[in-house]
């Protein structure tokens, strides 16, 4: 009988969770049903987002990864539920109203402050005072204001010490019996579920955030902080990277962080939260004998019980939003760096730029394999730059390289324009030998080398020159090389430090994930790490196929991976669409067919009456094929589509076509630079505030959301992503703060006056004014502050 009736619970509830989900993102309850029960049974995003398409009706991933952790809050929501109806019910406590509005309860916040006035707490003052035996004085005076307070609580004066199992109690006169009696309705008023809701919802409404300066700490931090030295902003319009700024401030001291209704509402008397206190509980100032205490009592509430609480509270909800978007805006940036354009199978020479210890050097086949490494010392204090030219070109002669590879860390300006004239060199020896040179950004190389991946693909090799050849095999295929770099290492976050470091991994996998998978993995060629990013692998099942490769030879077919120790059903099932055998016994092998649909492309080489040789790779041949000729009972009419797509274009990569910036010569340091300039780069990093390029001067440039378009920019990713190639003009240089001002407006003109030093805002007058108009018209949230910028630009330095 339990068993059955906890079943049934647990079905209205999967029931109610599913319902919930399908509204809140506009889909079918059958299509959240569908994604929750393939996602319980083990099946991966990637692979119930291409081979389940019929069971979810073409759920795509971001909307499965919404239901996924949608679910897994909802299901949290609801064990919360259970323990907090099953701790009152205990205390005997759990009235028909009170489980009614605790399973009504929608989210966690709610939940917990109907919990509140029944969650076991430490003895409070409260707790002291209802011991002994102020409750009836309290319930007394809030009842009958016409009582005189002095006069009743004289009735309740009581010392009495400790005994066997019993407190003391200590009420020595009519000042502590009315402070007792003042603890238990405040406790009683700060614990009221729907008072806390419409408290915190005026505060969050209304509610002011202001810093101010440590004292002692004006110029510890003066770069970084000094924005926000006496900053004031309504907390809902904060967006995360000056909540993130704030809250790193205050970590380190240096900032002290307030949340309160503005002036004017703090100096009212009483106090607007003050007087919603008093308003819930029918107490009003009508000359009576209590009628002051009763006041006095609500001020109490609120500064010393609900407003700690609440600010605590919302600020720390504040610090979640913003995280939660630093997370998401690293997430889709490391997405677009993980799809980055491959230069494909070509040689690459990679350089890893250095002064004092010299430049690395790192040459790699058209597969990656490492052919020779070396060390040149182009740069001070040996300036061997002949000696260095010499070796760069024989190399590049010997290897046949095609491209040279060159970190954009330090000495990258000077390492580049040696590969310039190298190429030159090149041009002059061997003209065939068509050679190209590229800065690539060098973030976690280091910790590539340092990792025990690099130390078992290297052993022999110093850890110096790993990071080398690291920067060589990003260029050919930045997906497979990345994958072998914690991705927090990337360097393409916004406060990523500062953020919940278990939610912010568990994101970043997920990205990672569905790269990988988007693209589709050789198995006969890829590394363990990128091979334990496939659906359904993990790293002991992706070094058991390495090790099965490197005993038994390259795979001939899918269904050999089969023979692999620790690949059962389930897993072969989620992998084996993702696994490419590109020179394998079955061609279909080489696309994104899913074995289990091989029956689908025999019937449809029945019909065309075909070889798979004469049919894959060739869109006339299966252009004029209906789908729903191959439709059955397991295979709909999405999975047929995709399989003809895949039959037009097998194996096609996802990825757009490489292409390179050219930097321009002669600009390689900030003093280099003049306002009015137009230059190529190369985005590095997308932030709510705007993107980050590299220019070729060492230092990143920061172009504003409002410099990225001529329209109004809610979103910088709808305008740039990563790794793209942009023309940018030169706003203004501050060399002594290293901070490079760029507008891809090219229309903007660069000789503005400098900014003072609390309004940064560089955009030119009428500019602004525009922008203001549209940014009122399009969102509720007022312009972005001009400290935004100063900041901003900081953060260019910090990311090298």
């Amino acid at each position: 009988m339990t068993s059955s009736i906890t079943q049934a619970l647990s079905d209205g509830t999967q029931q109610k969770i599913v319902q919930l989900i399908a509204k809140e993102l506009s889909v079918a309850p059958s299509q959240v049903a569908a994604a929750i029960n393939l996602l319980d049974s083990g099946a991966t995003v990637p692979f119930i987002a291409r081979y389940r398409k019929e069971a979810t009706n073409n759920l795509d991933d971001t909307q499965l990864r919404e239901i996924e952790e949608r679910a897994q809050y909802l299901r949290e929501l609801e064990d919360r539920r259970m323990t907090i109806l099953a701790s009152i019910e205990e205390q005997g406590k759990l009235t028909d109203e009170l489980r009614l509005a605790i399973e009504q309860a929608a989210t966690k916040q709610l939940l917990e402050d109907i919990y509140l006035p029944y969650k076991p707490k430490r003895r409070t003052r409260a707790q002291i005072a209802r011991e002994a035996g102020l409750e009836p004085l309290a319930d007394a005076l809030l009842h009958d204001p016409t009582l005189i307070p002095e006069q009743e609580a004289t009735k309740y004066i009581k010392v009495q010490p400790a005994a066997e199992g019993v407190e003391a109690i200590n009420i020595p006169d009519v000042k502590a019996a009315l402070e007792g009696a003042r603890d238990i309705l405040a406790e009683r008023f700060a614990e009221t579920a729907d008072l806390l809701a419409a408290l915190r919802n005026k505060l969050w409404n209304e509610g002011m955030v202001t810093a101010t300066v440590i004292a002692g700490k004006e110029m510890a931090e003066e770069e970084k902080f000094r924005d926000y030295y006496a900053y004031s902003e309504p907390i809902r319009l904060i967006p995360s990277h000056r909540a993130l700024a704030l809250f790193r401030g205050r970590a380190l001291g240096v900032l002290k962080i307030d949340l309160g209704l503005n002036e004017a509402s703090e100096a009212m008397i009483p106090h607007p939260c003050v007087a919603m206190i008093a308003a819930h509980f029918g107490i009003e100032n009508r000359g009576r004998n209590a009628d002051k205490w009763l006041g006095d009592v609500c001020q109490w509430t609120w500064r010393v019980k609900a407003h700690l609480h609440l600010s605590t509270e919302l600020l720390l909800q504040l610090r979640e939003a913003a995280e939660a978007e630093a997370i998401k805006i690293f997430s889709r940036n490391l997405r677009e760096l993980l799809l980055a354009a491959p230069a494909g199978p070509k040689a690459v020479l990679g350089l890893d730029p250095g002064y004092r210890t010299g430049c690395k050097v790192a040459i790699v086949d058209a597969t990656g394999k490492l052919l020779a490494t070396d060390t040149i010392y182009p740069h001070q204090p040996r300036n061997d730059w002949q000696g260095a030219l010499t070796t760069l070109a024989q190399l590049v002669i010997r290897h046949g390289v095609q491209l040279i590879s060159i970190g954009n860390g330090t000495a990258s300006r000077e390492t580049d324009k040696l590969a310039a004239e190298v190429i030159k060199l090149i041009a002059e020896q061997k003209p065939e030998l068509k050679v190209t040179k590229i800065v690539v950004s060098e973030s976690g190389a280091s910790v590539y080398s340092a990792s025990a991946f690099a130390a078992a693909e290297f052993p022999d090799l110093d850890v110096s020159l790993r990071g080398a050849v690291s920067i060589a095999r990003r260029l050919q295929d930045p997906l497979a090389e990345l994958v072998k770099i914690e991705p927090k290492s990337i360097g393409v976050g916004q406060y990523q430090h500062d953020v919940n470091q278990r939610i912010l991994a568990r994101s970043l996998d997920a990205t990672v994930e569905d790269c990988v998978n988007a693209v589709g993995v050789d198995v006969n060629t890829a590394s363990s790490p990128l091979l334990a990013r496939v659906s359904g692998l993990n790293r002991i099942l992706a070094q058991n196929i390495v090790e099965y490769r490197d005993t038994h030879g390259p795979f001939p077919n899918r269904q050999t991976i089969r023979k692999v120790p620790r690949v059962g059903e389930k897993t072969f099932e989620q992998a084996a669409g993702f696994l490419r055998i590109n020179d394998g016994d079955n061609p279909l092998d080489r696309s994104a067919v899913h074995p289990e649909a091989y029956p689908v492309v025999e019937r449809i080489l029945a019909r065309l009456k075909k070889g798979i040789e004469h049919v894959m790779g060739r869109p006339e041949v299966v252009k004029e094929l209906s789908p729903k000729e191959f439709t059955d009972d397991t295979f709909g009419l999405p999975t047929v589509k995709d399989i003809l797509i895949e039959l037009e274009k097998p194996g096609r990569d996802p990825r757009p076509e490489f292409k390179t910036a050219i930097f321009q010569e002669g600009i390689e340091s900030l003093t280099d630079l003049q306002p009015g300039m137009l230059l190529e780069g190369v985005v590095t990093n997308v932030a709510a505030f705007g993107a980050f390029v590299d220019i070729g001067v060492h230092q990143d440039g920061l172009v504003h959301v409002s410099a990225l378009a001529s329209k109004f920019v809610k979103d910088p990713h709808q305008i740039v992503k990563p790794g793209q190639i942009v023309k940018v003009k030169v706003l203004e240089v501050d060399a002594a703060r290293q901070r490079i001002s760029l507008t891809m407006r090219l229309e903007d003109k660069a000789d503005i006056p400098s900014p003072s030093a609390d309004n940064r805002d560089r955009r030119p007058h009428e500019q602004r004014k525009r922008q203001s108009r549209e940014a009122q018209q399009k969102t509720s949230r007022k312009p972005e502050p001009v400290s935004a910028l100063a900041l901003a630009l900081a953060r260019a330095k910090e990311k090298k």
